[in-house]
């Protein structure tokens, strides 16, 4: 019985430290997704901006070719 029990202790530290080291590489790969989705949605933002200015640069030239086109 004895036996056992010290079989079972010498081989329980590494499976410990195994599981452990594979949580914490788990932990850090979602880590890793977090942060690259995070990255994307500044550069979606950015862009969003970008596109609401242009769309509103070129409804600003339309009225201004309208009114020009009025007054003529």
């Amino acid at each position: 019985m004895t036996g056992l029990v010290a079989v079972v202790m010498v081989f329980s530290i590494p499976i410990v430290a195994i599981v452990s080291d594979h949580f914490l590489k788990a932990k850090k790969i979602k880590a890793k997704i977090v942060e690259d989705q995070i990255k994307l949605e500044k550069i979606k933002q950015e862009n969003f901006m970008l596109e609401t200015e242009k769309m509103r640069m070129e409804l600003e030239n339309q009225l201004k070719i309208q009114e020009h086109k009025k007054l003529i």
